[in-house]
């Protein structure tokens, strides 16, 4: 019995004793643990509203420039050129040079390695390579342990080091220093902007989210491995127009028994960044707070979406939102729903919907022709087509290798 084979088998056993989880959370779990940290819900509390020192502008700190005119608008980014093109490299794996297509583009992209510990703990770190906007090409950047990149791809939000970082830093990526640092005393370990870029979302933690302890192991194949443990405390909602930090608390959700089945615990902006979304690893498989972190009724545009299977989420126009796995044992498909009924619209190619260029094409992984289920490559798949345009070379199948890597989006 391989690895997959197990957690789904430990899933079905666990969920006889507990309440019904979502259809298909075994191979959620295991989708979420291939291409992203696993992460653990619950009750909101008291609030700390910090107001920050330094106050700069948000449009003049996050704001992309136009790429036929320099007219007071400072120094031309690489992404903004050619910005109705396809820039494309299918012979590079991990990417060299600028992939991006309609609206998106690849901010940054990351390779994760696993470090054993002397008692035997291990601590998963991410390696970033972050797009150079003066050249194009992406760099290397190994001072940071979590980053997010901004609408307009002039800055990131990067954390340091040591999780949880006791601080956000804000990255120019032109000039590749940190042009302001927002303190949150509460410990980070993960940040997502808002859809306009005004603000932030931190997610808080006590410990390093990024550990895994061995004192929590637990059998795989025939061996013994160290597992997470829930250690959220809550979220800082970062407004950088007004300047100010306001932390909630919210713990880790554990589920019955205090069960965790590597959930996400990492907080997201919704589509028009009024709420929160959380999600969760039992029914109803997601929350939507508001800001203070009160459980809210889901939007009813948003009723379909599931970045869990569908990281791409709502189509810019609103009109359809990215939906799961179509395909079959010997085929790959992907398919588009209405959002309000999640009925499907659209079936087309890929194997994972990662995000929209815009209300008709979609960037995804898709597998190789020959390869097998983890030798995938970055496509650009349409609706009412069958054909797919290659974007980057294939990744390695291999887990925690420098040819594993997964790419971080942004509108440019």
């Amino acid at each position: 019995m391989n690895t997959e084979e197990l957690v789904r088998a430990s899933l079905r056993e666990q969920a006889a004793a507990t309440p019904a989880a979502p259809s298909g959370l075994a191979d959620r779990v295991l989708a979420v643990r291939r291409r992203r940290r696993g992460r653990g819900v619950a009750g909101a509390a008291a609030a700390t509203v910090l107001v920050l020192a330094a106050a700069v502008g948000v449009p003049a700190l996050l704001g992309s420039y136009d790429s036929d005119s320099d007219q007071g608008q400072g120094p031309r980014l690489a992404s903004s050129v050619g910005h109705g093109d396809i820039l494309r490299h299918a012979d590079q794996s991990p990417p060299r040079e600028l992939i991006a297509v309609g609206d998106q583009a690849v901010a940054a992209y990351y390779t994760s390695k696993k470090a054993e510990q002397p008692n035997h703990d291990e601590i998963t770190t991410r390696t970033y390579s972050v797009l150079d906007q003066k050249t194009g090409r992406y760099v290397v950047d190994a001072r940071w342990s979590y980053l997010a990149a901004a609408p307009g791809m002039r800055t990131a939000a990067v954390l340091e080091r040591e999780l949880p970082a006791g601080r956000i830093g804000l990255l120019d990526l032109l000039t590749g220093r940190v042009t302001r640092w927002i303190p949150v005393p509460q410990g980070v370990g993960a940040v997502s902007f808002s859809p306009d870029g005004s603000k932030l979302v931190a997610t808080t933690f006590a410990k390093n989210p990024d550990r895994s302890y061995w004192s929590l192991k637990i059998p795989v194949n025939n061996t013994e491995q160290p597992q997470p443990t829930p250690c959220r405390t809550g979220f800082a909602v970062v407004d950088l127009a007004k300047n100010t930090v306001d932390w909630h608390a919210l713990p880790s959700f554990t589920g019955p028994g205090g069960r965790n089945f590597g959930s996400g615990e990492d907080l997201l902006f919704n589509t028009d960044g009024t709420l929160l979304y959380e999600p969760v690893n039992m029914e109803p498989g997601v929350y939507y707070r508001d800001l203070r972190g009160r459980k809210v009724d889901v939007p009813a545009r948003e009723k379909a979406i599931d970045l869990f299977s569908a990281p791409a989420g709502l189509s810019p126009d609103g009109r359809l939102v990215a939906g799961g796995f179509a395909g079959g044992v010997r085929s790959t498909a992907t398919q588009v729903l209405d959002p309000r009924t999640g009925k499907r619209t659209a079936k087309l190619r890929g194997q994972e919907l990662l995000a929209w260029a815009d209300s008709k094409r979609l960037i995804a992984w898709d597998i190789v022709p020959g390869g097998g289920e983890y030798d995938t490559r970055l496509v650009l798949v349409t609706l009412g087509s069958d054909k797919e345009v290659v974007l980057s070379g294939a990744r390695t199948p291999k887990d925690f290798s420098g040819g594993r890597w997964e790419p971080v989006f942004a509108r440019r």
